[in-house]
């Protein structure tokens, strides 16, 4: 298999049926991707999913090639927030083209500290078993709320329209 897409649950990609899933969050994208990867060896894995933006004046389909980890905060003993104590890779960045994307462990509804342009549950993770295993990496994200305190119901009202937009914009790039 060339290419593998990845999304963390269905209800992103309503009628989509190309889609293979992750679950939601780091440790579940984490163990998917690298089964995924053992079961069909793809040379290329597209991650499709909702993303809350802080940057507020983006919205559709973006693409993300900067990766951080959002909730590892060990600012407490001197490490940067993101920064995982004793691993060499702090951040991913797959080329300066394109959107940085703050993956965490929770649902933003409300400012945060780490400077990123959105904020999701998965593609760090994913991005990094992708840079560990040597698969190339594409991330494409939908605008479906701007992480305030409505981010729950805009994220839902959107999860449809996410995916609509998400097969238009495929079908031209692929």
């Amino acid at each position: 298999m060339d290419k593998l897409f990845i999304a963390a649950i269905k209800e992103e990609t309503v009628g989509l049926d190309y889609f293979n899933y992750t679950g939601v969050g780091k440790i579940n994208a984490t163990y998917n991707t690298l089964r995924l990867i053992n079961l069909y060896k793809p040379k290329i894995i597209i991650n499709y999913g909702t993303a809350g933006a802080i940057n507020t004046e983006l919205n559709g389909i973006i693409e993300c090639t900067k990766f951080y980890q959002r909730d590892m905060d060990i600012r407490s003993l001197d490490f940067e927030l993101g920064e995982t104590p004793f691993d060499n890779i702090k951040e991913i960045i797959i080329s300066k083209n394109g959107f940085s994307c703050g993956t965490g462990d929770n649902f933003v509804n409300k400012k945060i500290d780490m400077k990123v342009d959105v904020v999701d549950m998965e593609a760090y993770a994913i991005a990094k078993v992708c840079k560990l295993e040597k698969i190339e990496f594409k991330c494409f994200k939908y605008i479906s709320d701007n992480a305030d305190k409505n981010a729950n119901n805009d994220w839902k009202k959107n999860l449809i329209s996410g995916a609509q937009a998400f097969s238009k914009f495929i079908n031209k790039e692929f």
